[in-house]
């Protein structure tokens, strides 16, 4: 019997060393574990699965919550920074020490009799969580979904409500190559005669048969809720109710809205359950904060952090990006992993892109910067390169954003995207106040 890890870095590493031999091997080993466990929850459990806007729904979702008088639990990833990030309660993020007694339980578990059952690290990260979770006396618990869903860790809960977000082309060689079979493996965290929240207005025929099929309660954007909005407000009518003159989220970003009103339908399906008035729905919006959102860092020049990594999201930051107003120049750093849907990406925001800081990432998932490079001169040549565009490459986040600043006019932007190891990379000492020099 070896010894177990004493510290949140420990058990991660020992996490990181353990290997199953496929991927796919379904839920049955990580329901078993969480049997052994005795993992539940006596409190409402919402699941959110899609590609792009899960961070920004959970975050909506455990605002109003909050702002409800509800205590809270909210797991998410990946993370930006620290491995914590991952799992806030009551608004808090859990600290490393708080974790670790459950990482202890999680290993007990699997090992229980010298039957030992192999997890991968998200699984194994995941039960810990959830039963620091299921411990911690909540009112809701919300659930992000990794990847897919249908075979995702989380989905060994029963979910009370399940959102599905916009889904689009991403990690294909788990999901599949297309946005119907895609739809499918999202559609797995529904469950018979519970709410299912879809809120992606162009949904896959899939997840919409898969609802019908178990019998699930399907609420669908356009269907049985709705938003309109103008300059100033928007308002949201669902099966039964609706609210007039809200303030814009403070999430910044054009498909916020569509996200808000998942969130919104999410809680008059559960209105039973966990009921919530006006005045948190309003408060909620009005003060959600989620690092690395399309989010703008006031200074000299204007900071903008995303997370955005394939086509859709780059589709939004682009259109949110144009919307800013006008700079005289668009720095971008960026770094991105290598089995991404890179040319678009790069050509979709590329007419806003003055000078490229391409970076490598610390992980082996990672696209080169060379390489990056390469793509964007291909991209470039194929848009028959009118515009005189430089770019240049780095070994980190960080020094890539520091040789942006040397570059930049105190009026220009600077915008960091591609992965979360692009904007984890330049978070790491907190969030950066930019200075640039003013250039005689």
């Amino acid at each position: 019997m070896h010894t177990k890890p004493h510290t949140l870095e420990g058990w991660l590493r020992h996490c990181e060393q353990l290997h199953p031999h496929s991927i796919d091997m379904g839920l049955a080993r990580v329901s078993e574990v969480a049997r052994r466990m005795a993992l539940r929850f006596e409190c409402p459990v919402i699941t959110v699965a899609g590609t792009n806007g899960k961070g920004s729904t959970c975050a909506m979702l455990e605002a109003v919550a909050l702002q409800a008088g509800y205590r809270t639990g909210v797991y998410t990833s990946p993370h930006l920074v620290h491995f914590e990030e991952r799992c806030r309660v009551h608004g808090e993020i859990v600290s490393g020490s708080d974790l670790i007694s459950h990482f202890d339980a999680v290993e007990s578990a699997r090992t229980q009799n010298g039957d030992d059952i192999s997890l991968t690290y998200f699984e194994f990260t995941t039960l810990a969580i959830l039963r620091l979770m299921s411990h911690s006396l909540l009112d809701v618990a919300i659930l992000e979904v990794g990847l897919g869903g249908r075979l995702d860790a989380t989905n060994i809960i029963d979910a009370d409500c399940a959102i599905i977000t916009s889904i689009d082309i991403d990690h294909t060689e788990y999901l599949g190559p297309d946005r119907e079979t895609i739809g499918r493996e999202k559609a797995g965290i529904m469950r018979t005669g519970r709410p299912v929240v879809v809120g992606d207005p162009m949904a896959p025929q899939s997840v919409l048969d898969h609802a019908l099929e178990i019998g699930a309660d399907l609420w669908r954007f356009g269907h049985d809720f709705n938003f309109s909005g103008d300059k100033q407000q928007w308002g949201w009518a669902g099966r039964g109710r609706r609210y007039a003159g809200l303030a814009y989220p403070s999430l910044r970003g054009a498909n916020q809205l569509i996200n808000a009103s998942g969130v919104l339908a999410a809680f008059e399906a559960l209105r039973e359950r966990l009921p919530v008035t006006a005045q948190a729905v309003r408060n909620g919006l009005a003060m959600v904060e989620l690092p690395g959102r399309f989010q703008i860092v006031p200074g000299q020049p204007t900071l903008v952090l995303d997370v955005a990594h394939n086509p859709h999201s780059v589709a939004a930051l682009t259109a949110n990006l144009d919307a800013m107003g006008y700079f005289p120049t668009t720095h971008a750093v960026f770094g991105a992993m290598a089995d991404k849907d890179l040319a678009p990406m790069l050509a979709k925001v590329g007419p806003l892109v003055d000078s490229w800081y391409f970076t490598n990432l610390p992980t082996p998932r990672a696209e080169t910067a060379a390489a990056l490079q390469q793509k964007w001169n291909a991209v470039q040549m194929v848009a028959g390169g009118q515009r005189k565009v430089s770019s240049s490459l780095h070994a980190s986040p960080m020094e890539a954003l520091q040789a942006a600043v040397a570059a930049a006019d105190p009026a220009d932007r600077i915008v960091v995207f591609g992965s979360f190891y692009t904007v984890g990379g330049v978070l790491i000492n907190g969030t950066p106040r930019l200075h640039a020099k003013h250039l005689g």
